[in-house]
């Protein structure tokens, strides 16, 4: 017998370019993610003893169906999104992500064995994975970073249980459909519907947690693990910093300003949300910013006709709103955009250019999360570093300029990803075992890093074993 939901019990979803609210869900119900994880705890034993090889041979598998449903996958994301390009790059992120891990997880999780500084024993390094990892990912990117960290915690011998936002949730279908038929991999990775209720009862059960999303809402999840004293990783908000240096590139550093802050119509934290100019250069980087802004287009009313999607959350649409008042009221000069615009049911906002800002204005101090650019003019390099650290925020940013110049600066910044002479890379090495690892500085995170060879070690308690190889009693024995 099909049980029918309650009306209580569906969630309903938004249609960010039309407004309308065309998609339904039912919610897993809070009582039943006992029984879920319990499940999921049962069939993580087999997945860890599996071994790595064996592990990395399924999500191959995985990898593979994943291929063959590039389309509906997209289709699903950019239905969430409103967004094409941004949609397929979702959609083959998670192959190419399964790829990298997948190539770091065997030297990764090897056992090491060394000769200690006391010659009676030896030391072995081995992994116990977090059995329930729990991962809680937001609505900008909803399917991408529900994956992110899914991928090497599954690689590690984890179980995952997912619970992305509820305000784009369409996507989780077809990816639930990608892997139905691999047994072995149904059983370790769970998606479950629901609000931050549901989100808050997966921090209370799970064995460890992953959460990507506000800083605001990350602050009670790490407090709610940190009662339980399990591993919290949390990826936060965002205020990227760009500063630009005498002798730089302009025409260079334009074009990769504007596309570091309205790619993904600015909805990223890895967005460019202020921009730092020598005053000697201010006037002529200024004026081709606001030409190439100029140049974008909103995404309307065809998903291709433009570069600039809609705004997904109606209520993140409220928070610019009142930065671009604030600025206003406080004197800085708009040289493009500047408004919320309705177009088609939709919320949009058009490359805004601003200058003549100041930190007395929250577009310069407080995460906007759209596609604004205030430009604001810095006497000495001092005062641009000083400027650029004069936030709570730490996540990434990027310096133009001549190359040891550029460097020097990058070394100065409180942040965790600073791209030299280009903005909004970071992203791009996510499970990338070639590059550095990084952390969050201040309130856009804690916990480990995304990128490196170690990055997969976010996901398994380490543990050291000593072996005494001799026949001689230890000198700290008791003599009975």
């Amino acid at each position: 017998m099909t049980r029918t939901a309650s009306p209580s019990q569906m969630l309903h979803a938004r249609d960010p370019r039309t407004g309308s609210q065309n998609y339904a869900i039912e919610a897993t119900p809070v009582a039943d993610l006992e029984a879920i994880v319990a499940r999921a705890r049962k069939a993580q034993v087999a997945w860890q003893e599996m071994g790595v090889e064996k592990r990395i041979a399924v999500l191959a598998r995985w990898r593979d169906k994943i291929d063959g449903l590039q389309a509906p996958l997209t289709d699903a994301v950019s239905e969430d999104t409103g967004r094409v390009l941004e949609s397929r790059r979702e959609a083959s992120n998670i192959g190419k992500w399964i790829d990298r891990w997948s190539a770091i997880a065997p030297s990764a999780l090897a056992e090491r064995h060394a000769p200690t500084s006391m010659p009676a024993f030896t030391s072995t390094s081995n992994y116990a994975p977090i059995p329930v990892l729990g991962v809680i990912s937001p609505w900008n990117f909803p399917m991408s970073l529900s994956v992110m960290d899914a991928i090497p915690a599954l690689l590690a011998g984890c179980a995952v249980i997912i619970k992305p936002s509820e305000v784009t949730p369409r996507f989780i279908t077809p990816l639930e459909q990608s892997y139905a038929d691999i047994p072995e991999l149904a059983g370790v990775l769970t998606y479950i519907r629901g609000a931050g209720d549901l989100g808050a009862a997966l921090v209370d059960q799970a064995d460890g947690i992953c959460f990507t999303g506000s800083t605001a809402t990350g602050r009670k999840v790490a407090a709610r693990a940190g009662a339980r004293l399990i591993p919290c990783f949390v990826e936060l908000g965002g205020k990227d910093a760009a500063i630009v240096l005498e002798g730089s590139d302009l025409e260079r550093a334009a074009r990769a300003i504007v596309t570091g802050a309205t790619l993904g119509a600015g909805q990223q934290c890895y967005s460019v949300e202020r921009i730092y100019v020598a005053r000697s250069i201010h006037d002529e980087f200024l004026e081709l910013l606001v030409a190439k802004a100029k140049k974008l287009k909103l995404a309307y009313p065809n998903p291709t006709d433009g570069q600039i999607g809609p705004l997904i959350f109606p209520p993140q649409a409220k928070i610019i709103e009142l930065h671009l008042e604030d600025a206003r009221a406080k004197g800085a000069v708009f040289h493009t955009g500047g408004e919320i615009e309705h177009h088609g049911g939709g919320l949009w906002v058009s490359p805004t250019v601003l200058s003549n800002v100041t930190h007395d204005m929250a577009v310069m101090t407080d995460e906007t999360f759209g596609p604004l650019m205030p430009v604001m003019a810095f006497d000495t390099v001092d005062d641009a570093v000083r400027l650029a650290n004069d936030s709570i925020f730490g996540l990434s940013g990027a310096v133009f300029g001549p190359q040891d110049q550029a460097m020097a600066v990058a070394k100065r910044m409180n942040a965790g990803g600073i791209n030299v002479n280009d903005a909004g890379a970071t992203p791009f090495f996510i499970g990338d075992p070639t590059v550095c690892q990084k952390e969050a500085f201040g309130e856009s995170g804690l916990g480990g890093s995304r990128t490196g060879p170690d990055s997969i070690l976010r996901f398994v308690r380490q543990k050291m074993i000593v072996t005494n190889v001799t026949n001689e009693p230890s000198a700290w024995w008791y003599d009975v």
